[in-house]
Order: C-alpha cells, then sequence, then structure tokens
C-alpha cells in the first residue's frame, strides 16, 4: 500500500435552484473544473439542511422543496485548487466554501494488471 499525498478538499455548499448561466450552479461548477482539467468533481444532494435563509429545505413530501442542499466536492493539488478559486468566486453568488488539507491514496487497477 502507499503512503498518503497531500490534497486539497473543496466543497461547495450551495442550493439546488442556484443557477450560473441558465445552467445549475452545480453542474457549471463541474463543468469549469473538468475545463480546467481538476482531477474531478462529485455532487452531493442533501435530503434535508438550512443555509443563510435560516429556512429548511427538505425532500420529506409534506413539506416538498425544490430548492435541497446540493455539495459539490473537488480534490486536487495545492496549485490546481488555487487556479480554480477565482472561477468559482465568478459562478458563485451565494453560499459557502470550505477548504482543507487531507490525505489522498490514488487506486488504479489498471496498472496492476499489466
Amino acid at each position: 500500500m502507499r503512503g498518503p499525498e497531500e490534497a486539497i478538499l473543496l466543497r461547495a455548499f450551495i442550493g439546488e435552484d442556484d443557477k450560473y448561466g441558465g445552467l445549475p450552479l452545480y453542474e457549471a461548477i463541474v463543468l469549469k473544473a473538468r475545463e480546467m482539467h481538476l482531477a474531478g468533481a462529485t455532487v452531493l444532494r442533501g435530503p434535508i439542511g438550512f443555509g443563510h435563509s435560516n429556512r429548511i429545505h427538505t425532500a420529506k413530501i409534506l413539506r416538498l422543496s425544490f430548492d435541497l442542499p446540493i455539495i459539490v466536492e473537488i480534490v486536487d493539488t495545492q496549485q490546481q485548487i488555487d487556479k480554480f478559486l477565482p472561477f468559482l468566486d465568478e459562478l458563485m453568488s451565494t453560499g459557502i466554501v470550505t477548504i482543507e488539507k487531507v490525505g489522498v491514496i490514488r487506486y488504479d487497477r489498471s496498472e496492476r494488471q499489466r
């Protein structure tokens, strides 16, 4: 087993209804990350949450909300995340971003089959 590499985990906490240029904001973030050749991005949809408005957003039938919490996670090197931040600043008008150092262990099964 290889030891972990140091990387940066960026999380953008936004709402499902947030938009940028006619696209859902989460999609615009992922497309920009791909365009910039970042290592990868994942979008997570939360069943319940609240933000600066203090209003509960939930998927429960009795309190149906279409603006569910969304988290976009991106992991890459410090240098790549630093390059991405100005574009993220342009894309986001509301929400919060967290950045933390993480250890990453990469697996590529195709390397083992050679």
